[in-house]
């Protein structure tokens, strides 16, 4: 499902407007990825959580040259599926 197809199925539930509904879609995701870069844990029941995770600098490989590169720590997302959702996929 593409952003696009999100937006079209708000709009036709909701009775919105194609451009009332992205607007929406577009907040929800702003107010997630605001939280998440406060290091908050977002948690939506029946879903499942997004959390930030710490990924320790390390030492990699250059695939094209072989040359061992140093990488630094990053920030990375973690989603964790709810057990209602991993439910209703099975």
């Amino acid at each position: 499902m593409s952003k696009k197809d999100l937006v079209a199925a708000i709009a036709g539930k909701c009775e919105l407007t194609q451009a009332k509904a992205n607007e929406v879609v577009d907040e929800i995701f702003r107010h997630v990825e605001s939280s998440m870069k406060k290091k908050e844990e977002v948690n939506i029941p029946g879903f499942g959580k997004s959390k930030v995770t710490r990924r320790p600098a390390r030492t990699g490989r250059n695939p094209a040259t072989g040359k061992e590169i140093k990488l630094p720590a990053t920030n990375v997302p973690k989603f964790q599926a709810s057990k209602t959702l991993k439910d209703a996929l099975n």
